[in-house]
């Protein structure tokens, strides 16, 4: 008994058929590669173009060269200066904060669920077999980087901090006064919602109210850990609503500052 009982500790089940299940098990995980395969295009042509990024007349940079920092930005657009010269169109503008943001949606406990089963058919739904003979998880060198999720939160939090400065400057009209824009109001419904999104994250909700013993002598940090807790439980809506969200604002800006379209003012 005992020998059986480690050899099946040790081996995974033998299932002959791919799966017994008779409803379209494969849709979901389709639909999720298509919409992450055209998201993802989309945003490497628009962080390598390297134009139509910043108009100037009404202050909207888009968040996908926020901060831009390279000298080739364009004159305005550089809220925290130019950190060196310029460089080819090879490399992004936002170069110090594509890799937090990149690594911390990679690694988003729910995008990992996401294309885990969609590209890597790990597996490609429940009870459906997957492709791959051994199992190692998130043990082994390149996911065990997986874990680098906490650390990239903190960073995303500053740049949340960022694109929220952004936004305030979107509400300055032409002559520096206040104003206000259809590009304004879309880039403050991305700001808000990208908050929420990062403040449901996970590791969020561990820092507020992780290893405490009793929330009766913790009154405050309760208090916030079910505020969080309410937002983790839209965690997967909000990872897909804010990535349209941040498609539309780069979408408009750009439209906007190519001419191809004129941004609707509502004042100023």
């Amino acid at each position: 008994m005992t020998q059986a009982t480690d050899t099946s500790s040790r081996t995974r089940a033998q299932i002959a058929d791919r799966t017994l299940r008779k409803d379209p098990w494969w849709r979901a995980p389709a639909i999720t590669a298509t919409l992450l395969t055209i998201w993802v295009l989309y945003a490497t042509v628009h962080v390598f173009l390297g134009r139509w990024y910043w108009v100037p007349k009404y202050h909207y940079l888009t968040p996908f060269y926020s901060p831009c920092i390279s000298g080739s930005c364009a004159t305005g657009s550089a809220s925290l200066g130019t950190w060196f010269g310029k460089v080819p169109s090879i490399i992004p503008y936002a170069l110090v904060s594509l890799p937090f943001v990149l690594g911390f949606r990679l690694t988003c406990y729910y995008y990992r669920r996401a294309y885990y089963r969609a590209f890597w058919r790990a597996p490609a739904a429940c009870a459906v077999r997957e492709p791959h003979k051994t199992y190692t998880g998130e043990t082994r060198f390149p996911l065990i980087m997986q874990n680098l999720h906490r650390y990239f939160f903190f960073a995303v939090i500053l740049i949340s901090v960022l694109n929220t400065y952004d936004l305030t400057q979107a509400f300055r009209g032409p002559n520096g006064d206040f104003g206000l824009g259809l590009g304004t109001l879309i880039m403050l419904i991305n700001v808000m919602l990208l908050w929420a999104y990062t403040l449901s994250c996970h590791s969020c909700r561990h820092i507020t109210g992780g290893r405490l013993r009793h929330f009766s002598a913790h009154p405050v940090r309760y208090w916030i850990w079910t505020q969080v807790s309410k937002l983790n439980g839209r965690h997967m809506q909000l990872a897909w609503i804010t990535l349209g969200t941040l498609m539309l604002t780069d979408l408009y800006i750009m439209l906007v500052a190519s001419g191809a379209i004129s941004d609707l003012r509502f004042y100023n």
